[in-house]
C-alpha cells in the first residue's frame, strides 16, 4: 500500500513538473538563459572581481522573467491554441491547468524575475520590463493576430535576454559589443520562426494567425527567409567590427556560416519541402556559436596562461 502511494505521488509530481515545463516553454527558456549567460560573460569587465552570487542571480532573473512571460503568453493565447492541432495539447487548452491559475503563476514568476534584475542592475530591470511589455503587449495582443510580418518587431523582445545579461555586467548597453549580440539574436529569429510557420502552415491557418506563408504564400516567405538568413550570416562575418575577434572567430564562424547557407540553399531548392529540420537546427546551433565566440575570444587568455 505504501509503495503504491509513493508511486502515485511520484507520478503526480512528474505530471506537475511536465505541465510546468510545457506552460513556461522550458526549451525556449533554456535558450534565453544561455543567451543571457553569453551576454553577461561578454559584458563582464576583466578588471572586476567575479561574484558567483551575482552571476547565479542574473541567470535566475532571466529564467524567471522568461518563464513568466512565456506562461503569460499561453494564458493570452489559449483559445487560439485550442484551434490548432500542434498547440491544442498545451496545458491550458488541454485542461491540465486553469487560465486563472496559469495567470497567477505567470505574474509570480515575472515579479520574482524583475525583482532579481532590478536589484542587480536597474538598467537590466528596465530592459527586462520593456521585454515583457513588448512581447505580452503589442506582439501577442495585436501584431501576431493581424500582421504577416509580426515576427520582425516580435524578434526584439526575443533578442533582449542577451542584452539583459550584458546589462548586469555592464550597464552601457549601447556599445558595439552589446549591439552585435542583440543583432545576432534578432536576425536569427526571422528564418527560425518562418521555417516553422511553413512547416505548420495549416495549423496557423486554422488558428487564424496570419503568418507569412498563410498571408503571402510560399514564394514570398522563402524570399524573406533567404533575405534575413544572408543578413544574419553577414553580421556574424562582420563580428570583428563589433567585438574582439581572433583565432576562434576564424575557426568557427566561417564553417558555421557556410553550413547555414548550404542548408538554406538545399531548403530553398526544394521549395521548402525538404531538409527543413536540418536548416532549422543549423540556424539554432549557429546562433549559440556566434554568441559564444566573443566570450571565448575575450577570455581565452585565462586558459592559455596556464599552459
Amino acid at each position: 500500500m505504501i509503495s503504491q502511494l509513493v508511486f502515485l505521488s511520484s507520478a503526480h509530481y512528474k505530471i506537475v513538473l511536465r505541465t510546468y515545463a510545457d506552460l513556461t516553454k522550458f526549451g525556449i527558456v533554456v535558450f534565453s538563459v544561455l543567451a543571457g549567460l553569453a551576454g553577461y560573460a561578454t559584458g563582464f569587465q576583466i578588471e572586476n572581481t567575479f561574484d558567483w552570487k551575482i552571476f547565479l542571480e542574473t541567470l535566475a532573473g532571466i529564467y524567471f522573467l522568461s518563464s513568466g512571460s512565456l506562461a503569460l503568453n499561453q494564458v493570452q493565447d489559449w483559445k487560439m491554441d485550442a484551434k490548432m492541432p500542434r498547440t491544442a495539447k498545451r496545458p491550458i487548452p488541454s485542461g491540465k491547468i486553469k487560465p486563472a491559475a496559469a495567470g497567477i503563476l505567470s505574474v509570480c514568476l515575472l515579479v520574482v524575475g524583475l525583482n532579481f534584475l532590478f536589484t542587480l542592475e536597474p538598467v537590466a530591470g528596465w530592459v527586462g520590463l520593456f521585454c515583457v511589455f513588448l512581447y505580452n503587449g503589442p506582439y501577442t495582443l495585436w501584431w501576431k493576430r493581424r500582421w504577416a510580418f509580426a515576427a520582425v518587431p516580435g524578434a526584439i523582445p526575443g533578442a533582449l535576454p542577451v542584452t539583459i545579461g550584458y546589462a548586469v555586467a555592464n550597464p552601457d548597453i549601447w556599445n558595439s559589443e552589446s549591439l552585435y549580440l542583440f543583432l545576432i539574436m534578432f536576425l536569427w529569429q526571422m528564418p527560425h520562426f518562418w521555417v516553422l510557420a511553413i512547416r505548420y502552415k495549416d495549423d496557423y491557418a486554422k488558428g487564424g494567425v496570419p503568418t507569412l506563408p498563410v498571408a503571402l504564400g510560399m514564394d514570398r516567405t522563402l524570399f524573406q527567409v533567404g533575405l534575413y538568413t544572408f543578413v544574419y550570416v553577414g553580421v556574424a562575418l562582420a563580428a570583428p567590427m563589433f567585438v574582439h575577434a581572433s583565432w576562434m572567430f576564424v575557426l568557427l564562424t566561417f564553417p558555421f556560416c557556410f553550413k547555414v547557407l548550404q542548408e538554406f540553399y538545399r531548403y530553398y531548392k526544394s521549395n521548402g519541402t525538404e531538409r527543413w529540420l536540418a536548416f532549422f537546427m543549423w540556424l539554432n546551433v549557429s546562433m549559440l556559436v556566434f554568441l559564444v565566440i566573443p566570450v571565448i575570444d575575450k577570455w581565452n587568455f585565462l586558459f592559455i596562461s596556464h599552459n
